[in-house]
């Protein structure tokens, strides 16, 4: 069974209507002591780092979910739930993040080297291109997913799965241990969305099979 956190920032209906599609178990909740008794997580998002973040710490979700990521729990993060994961943002001023993974999230500059500027949000299409394996991206080779974002993190490429170019190159899948997050959205992202989901539940299936 997937818990899907709702701290009312986070695109519930595509994602919960992508896991049923495939038939997957889940349900929706605020509640750790619902949570609690998820086997896998997922923590949807959009909208400002410092605002989730703030909403977080008062539902008392920052706390369970470390918890439940110390103990093992899969977490898969995304758009912004991805950006959380990691250690700090500069979004509306420094806010520290959950800090699963090392790294920092900055705007994209919408201006290249040569000093020609570009539209940011980064939305719409582009390639995967992999980076590291990982069973998320089981059975996948690459493709088209889709982004709608303003920041992406800077971090150590061990932790980068897959990246795609906006003029930066943009860490798109990242991951650590039983932590996952895409910066697009896989549920928006077509068959090869749906493959990384498919994945996800896979990873969490077999944590609870062990």
């Amino acid at each position: 069974m997937i818990g899907i956190i709702d701290y009312g920032m986070g695109n519930l209906y595509s994602v919960s209507k992508a896991l049923e599609r495939m038939s997957y178990d889940y349900f929706i909740s605020s509640s750790p002591d619902e949570l609690g008794k998820a086997d896998g997580l997922i923590l949807p998002g959009v909208g400002s780092f410092k605002d989730a973040m703030e909403i977080l710490h008062e539902t008392g979700l920052v706390l369970f979910i470390k918890e439940s990521v110390a103990k093992g729990t899969p977490l898969l993060g995304i758009c912004l739930g991805m950006q959380l994961l990691f250690e700090e943002s500069e979004e509306n001023g420094q806010t520290k993040g959950l800090g699963f993974l090392k790294g920092r999230i900055t705007k994209i500059p919408g201006v290249t080297a040569s000093g020609d500027s570009y539209k940011v949000p980064h939305m719409g299409w582009n390639d995967l291109e992999l980076k590291n394996p990982s069973p998320l991206l089981q059975g996948i080779a690459g493709g088209h997913v889709y982004f709608v974002h303003s920041y992406y993190a800077t971090t150590d490429n061990k932790n980068v799965i897959a990246s795609s170019t906006y003029d930066v190159e943009v860490p798109a899948v990242v991951g650590k241990e039983n932590v996952f997050g895409t910066q697009f959205h896989p549920e928006k992202s077509s068959d090869l969305g749906l493959k990384i989901l498919q994945n996800y539940a896979a990873i969490v299936e077999k944590k609870v099979t062990r």
